[in-house]
Formats: C-alpha cells, sequence, structure tokens
C-alpha cells in the first residue's frame, strides 16, 4: 500500500508481485476502490506486477472539487506510472476505468502494452440517467449512498448470482455505501460527460474487449462497437452483468491472463 503525492492531494495505490515481471494496471469501476480486484489478484501476481489504485474520489485517494473528467484520471494514471518509474504498461480497466483506458489508449499508447476495455462503452448513459443520481447525492449525501448501495445490485450482478452469493455481493457494494459523496458525483460526471466514440480508431495498443451478456449499465452492443472501432481488437463475452470479474470471476481472470501473456 502506499500514496503518491499528486499536485491536489494523494493518490492512493498498491503494487504487488514480481519486481521484475510486466507491469498490469487495474483501474476500478465507479463506486468501488482497488479491492474489487481481489478476485484476480492470486492469479496475476503469478504473471504481473499488479498496480492498482483507487481512482480520484474514490476509495482512499483524494476527493477534490467535482465536477471532473477522464482527461484528468487518465492524467492521474501517467503521473501514478511516471512516480513508479513505469515507462509502460498493461492496462486493464472496468466501467470507468474502461472510459481511462480509452483515454489512455487514444492519447497516450506510447505508455501502453496492451489494454483490457471491461463492461465499458465509447459512451455510458446520458443525462437524463446521471443528472438525478449527481442531484439526489448531491442533495442527501451518505444517505443517498446508502440507496444507490441497494439499488446496484440489479445492475452490477444477475439475481441467480446475487441470491446465491450474498457476501460477495455486500463486499463490493458496501465500498460504494462508504464512498465520498461528493467524490462519487463528481465521477459520475465525468461517466456522464465522456464520449469517445468517434476517437477509437486511433488506439493502436492491442486491445481485449470484455462485455457481460446480461450487463444492464453497459450492454453487449456497446462492446462490440468497441472491437469494430478498434484495429486490433478481440471480444470475449461472458454469462455475468455489470461487475463481470467478481460474477464470472474465473472466465474473466483467464480471458486477461491467455490475452496479456499471448
Amino acid at each position: 500500500m502506499g500514496f503518491l503525492q499528486l499536485a491536489d492531494g494523494d493518490l492512493h495505490y498498491q503494487l504487488d508481485g514480481p519486481k521484475d515481471a510486466p507491469v498490469l494496471v487495474l483501474s476500478n469501476s465507479l463506486g468501488t476502490s482497488l479491492e474489487m480486484w481481489d478476485t484476480q489478484m492470486p492469479t496475476f501476481i503469478k504473471y504481473f506486477r499488479v498496480l492498482r489504485y483507487d481512482t480520484r474520489g474514490q476509495g482512499l485517494s483524494l476527493v477534490t472539487p467535482g465536477p471532473y473528467n477522464i482527461r484528468q484520471m487518465g492524467l492521474d494514471v501517467l503521473t501514478l506510472l511516471d512516480g513508479l518509474a513505469i515507462a509502460q504498461a498493461h492496462f486493464c480497466g472496468l466501467s470507468m476505468g474502461g472510459l481511462i483506458g480509452q483515454w489512455l489508449g487514444i492519447y497516450a499508447n506510447d505508455r501502453l502494452h496492451k489494454l483490457v476495455l471491461c463492461n465499458t462503452a465509447a459512451k455510458i448513459g446520458g443525462p437524463d440517467m446521471w443528472e438525478p443520481r449527481i442531484a439526489a447525492v448531491q442533495r442527501d449525501g451518505v444517505a443517498a449512498m446508502a440507496d444507490l448501495r441497494d439499488a446496484s445490485v440489479a445492475r452490477w450482478f444477475t439475481p441467480g448470482f446475487a441470491d446465491a452469493n450474498p457476501e460477495k455481493v455486500k463486499r463490493i457494494t458496501d465500498m460504494l455505501a462508504a464512498s465520498s459523496p461528493e467524490g462519487y458525483a463528481a465521477c459520475c460526471a465525468a461517466v456522464r460527460d465522456a464520449d469517445f466514440s468517434d476517437q477509437l480508431g486511433s488506439i493502436s495498443a492491442p486491445t481485449l474487449v470484455i462485455s457481460g451478456i446480461l450487463d444492464p449499465v453497459t450492454p453487449p452492443a456497446g462492446g462490440r462497437y468497441l472491437n469494430e472501432q478498434i484495429a486490433y481488437s478481440l471480444i470475449e463475452e461472458v454469462h455475468a452483468a455489470h461487475l463481470s470479474n467478481v460474477e464470472a470471476g474465473d472466465v474473466f481472470t483467464s480471458h486477461v491472463r491467455e490475452f496479456l501473456l499471448s
């Protein structure tokens, strides 16, 4: 565990795995923290130097006044890599983390080996989806985060998985309930405003797209669009809702490992 001092606060990160292995950066989804990747860690640290971090506004990282934007979050990643003297890395991001990955692929391709974009899209929702949520969090604070925790179960997991795995679901949704309302609302604005639909063709890093076939937040059509627009890309669709790395953990982990090692 460590903290990198940015110009406006500290970015929380954790670095695990062999020091001489290729670096793999893992970027969390909206409303979670770096612990969302715990399922993948036993496998990933066998092959990679794994760099997890809490996105600005999330987990133990800095919470600065919003709204945020994806460029700002992408620059945070580059500053983290620079601070740890990492010239290039693989990058794997889910949902909001996938938007950050798209930005890096478009604007900082020289820093990437391979790119994995999970349960994400070139554009995730519109103002009608995000404005009420931002307003509720800004108005009701912690109470709104508790409401979002309860509502997130149906978005993040299929009913069958949620019913069979209440402890796994609670561990993830508790991250949302514990999130800073200010940071969460600022991150929502970043997702609301991001749209890379017309820029994906400039991504030249080999890319793996992972979609959940039952994902109501970023349906498979969004992943297929990424695959169509990114020249050197593959796509895998798994039986899961939005947090496929949790719900389809073993399959997800295998797809990422095989792609990055190929």
